[in-house]
């Protein structure tokens, strides 16, 4: 009987010994936690799309308060709110805000592109990429079954026609959908670019046409018409140097195959020049 009180004891004795030593230990040895990170992680989306360059919106919220030079614009899912409230936090400049938007660079749907065999496998692009690279012609084309949509946190993508279109309203450039696409055909760009040339395949001219019929053949018509030589065709596809591109639509009006699409229009006398046009599309 004494043996076992007297372990009882001991273990007690040890026990509050190393309490008092964790509590001595949590108060002089604890790391203070900057205020302006919980401030700064409240106020960030937590989407953890990386848009910003950094590992997450914690690695972003870190390195805003680290003392180095990072914007506090880099928030694409956030926008200008986000940008405001970090601006208040940090007690810097505000700064421009470029908004940016996801383009698919595919016009190939069901009713553009040829079949190659039909698919019956788990309904991803991810998995139909690994039979053959999928049931159309195109090796480079979209896969149709909406892993981008399905990553999408904004709901700004939607499927039509079997091909992937972004809602340019609800787009918040976050990139997810770039890192779910297996073909890598969705990019970001401006908001505000005019035109894009909406395919991705390198192929030459013949081969596109038997798969696709919105395909880019690389007749270089666009090159030769524009007057800004903001487009050049680069392994037989046409490229759009947005540093040039005026916006006036003319690569997109002739187009051989209709693969330039307008994002926009100039209308003269507008403070704000480009207006969204064909490229919306409805859930």
């Amino acid at each position: 009987m004494d043996a076992i009180i007297i372990a009882v004891v001991s273990v007690t004795g040890i026990s509050a010994v190393c309490a008092v030593i964790l509590c001595m230990a949590s108060k002089f040895m604890a790391v203070k936690e900057d205020e302006r990170m919980v401030k700064i992680r409240e106020c960030l989306p937590g989407t953890n799309c990386g848009a910003c360059g950094f590992p997450g919106c914690d690695g972003y919220a870190a390195a805003l308060i680290s003392g180095g030079d990072v914007k506090t614009n880099l928030c694409a899912p956030g926008a200008a709110a986000v940008l405001e409230r970090l601006s208040d936090i940090l007690g810097v400049a505000a700064g421009d805000l470029e908004v940016k938007m996801a383009v698919v660079r595919c016009g190939g749907g069901d009713l553009e592109q040829n079949k190659k065999m039909d698919y019956k496998g788990i309904e991803t692009c991810i998995a139909a990429k690994q039979l053959f690279g999928g049931e159309g012609m195109c090796a480079f084309g979209c896969l149709g079954y909406g892993d981008c949509k399905t990553v999408c946190p904004s709901g700004a993508i939607c499927m039509e026609n079997r091909l992937a279109r972004v809602i340019p309203k609800l787009c918040t450039g976050c990139g997810l959908c770039v890192k779910a696409c297996p073909n890598k055909l969705i990019t970001i760009e401006n908001e505000s670019i005019p035109v894009a040339v909406l395919c991705n395949n390198i192929e030459k001219g013949a081969v596109v046409r038997k798969k696709c019929s919105n395909g880019c053949i690389g007749c270089k018509k666009c090159v030769r018409e524009c007057e800004a030589n903001a487009i050049e065709v680069q392994d037989n596809l046409a490229i759009i140097d947005y540093e040039k591109c005026t916006g006036c639509g003319r690569c997109a009006e002739v187009c051989v195959t209709k693969g330039i699409k307008l994002f926009a229009y100039k209308e003269a006398g507008d403070g704000n020049p480009f207006k969204e046009t064909q490229i919306q599309t409805s859930n």
